[in-house]
């Protein structure tokens, strides 16, 4: 019997969280010889007849080999086995055999559950909450066969021993005197950064008891300002502006969180750590107005910290945040435990669904094309 041909698979997204929360799947699966992996889309920017897409700019800085990047143009030409994304309006190629929605993020503005996001043959449901919330909202019935019990595959770094905090504190040349802050805002217009972030963060540099990452977001609504730029000023040996595209690696060595409506602080719970939120009360209001709004400040919310609705008071609660760290754990870990299934182990279980059921699923649709 003559060897079998690979299975082909392709990731499109156009912002590098997107990839994220593929690339440890990716890495998985491009080193075994039975799955043919190609990623496509870009990072978008608006044309007249809709969106360019460079591929170069998203992949790149991830070191993703030229020969495994393809066109928008050219996956319109060429079929696949499988297709992978984590935003909602899927780039796809010609013609693909099943759809893999992975999800980018999960927050209480519960973004993903909406009707746009179910034309996709499988769900990696992040956790328990997730599930109920696409049961409640009718999109997924109680024992749907396509929302699979997946996890975040993005967390499992913070969970597998992985990461090294020592060489984190090197690589932004911190010596581990002070405790580590991340300032990661939330991407929607009348954000944290918009409104308060300056005020904030001169606040934390002059009180000169921490070091301050600070992660702008990586596909912001509001792209009239660049952040970096405007936050350069600001940087010195104890504030960092950080421009990799990743946040897990953040999340793993903060001692505490700050953020506003960002789905960090659902990530940041699995390292039961404190969190002080930034009030963001117009994201919140236009958020709620919005029709079939999802937004749920009950069940979690803000619930895992302190708000801080000024920036005078910024300072207080972090200080009273790591001077008692126990505050709001009970509810951190309850939170992570309804978030996100299997943590640490997401991906393990994502390549043994794709190697068993999925494989075998795809082996009955026609030889792919590419």
């Amino acid at each position: 019997m003559g060897k079998q041909e690979a299975i082909t698979v392709l990731f499109t997204g156009y912002a590098p969280v997107h990839f994220v929360c593929f690339q440890s799947l990716y890495d998985r699966l491009v080193a075994d010889e039975r799955f043919l992996v190609f990623v496509s889309g870009g990072v978008r920017s608006k044309a007249e007849a809709g969106y360019l897409f460079d591929e170069h700019a998203l992949y790149d800085p991830f070191g993703i080999p030229s020969e495994r990047m393809l066109s928008v143009d050219q996956i319109r030409e060429r079929d696949f086995d499988v297709l992978f994304a984590a935003n909602t309006k899927l780039i796809e190629p010609r013609q693909v055999g099943k759809r893999v929605q992975l999800f980018h993020g999960i927050s209480f503005r519960n973004r993903a559950i909406r009707k746009q996001n179910m034309k996709c043959d499988h769900y990696f449901l992040a956790g328990p909450y997730m599930h109920r919330k696409f049961i409640e909202a009718g999109l997924l019935e109680e024992n749907d066969p396509r929302a699979l019990k997946m996890g975040f595959l993005k967390t499992d770094r913070l969970r597998n021993g992985v990461l090294d905090r020592r060489e984190l504190l090197q690589r932004y040349g911190f010596d581990g005197a002070r405790p580590v802050l991340l300032y990661a805002p939330t991407g929607d217009k009348s954000n944290s950064m918009e409104t308060m972030g300056k005020d904030v963060i001169r606040r934390l540099a002059e009180s000169q008891k921490y070091e301050l990452l600070i992660k702008p977001h990586d596909h912001p609504k509001n792209t009239d300002v660049d952040w970096f730029e405007k936050l350069a000023t600001l940087e010195d040996a104890h504030t960092r502006v950080v421009r990799e595209r990743d946040v897990i690696p953040l999340l793993f060595l903060a001692d505490l969180l700050i953020t506003d409506a960002s789905s960090v602080s659902s990530e940041y719970a699995l390292m039961d750590r404190p969190i002080v939120f930034l009030d963001v009360p117009k994201l919140i209001a236009r958020v709620m107005a919005r029709n079939n709004t999802m937004v749920d400040m009950d069940t979690w919310g803000r619930r895992a910290g302190i708000i801080v609705k000024k920036p005078e008071r910024v300072l207080d609660a972090v200080d009273k945040s790591l001077a008692d760290p126990s505050s709001h754990a009970e509810v951190r870990r309850a939170m992570a435990d309804d978030l996100f299934y299997n943590p640490g182990r997401a991906t393990d279980e994502a390549f043994d669904w794709v190697c068993g059921e999925l494989a075998a699923t795809v082996r009955s649709i026609p030889t792919s094309s590419v």
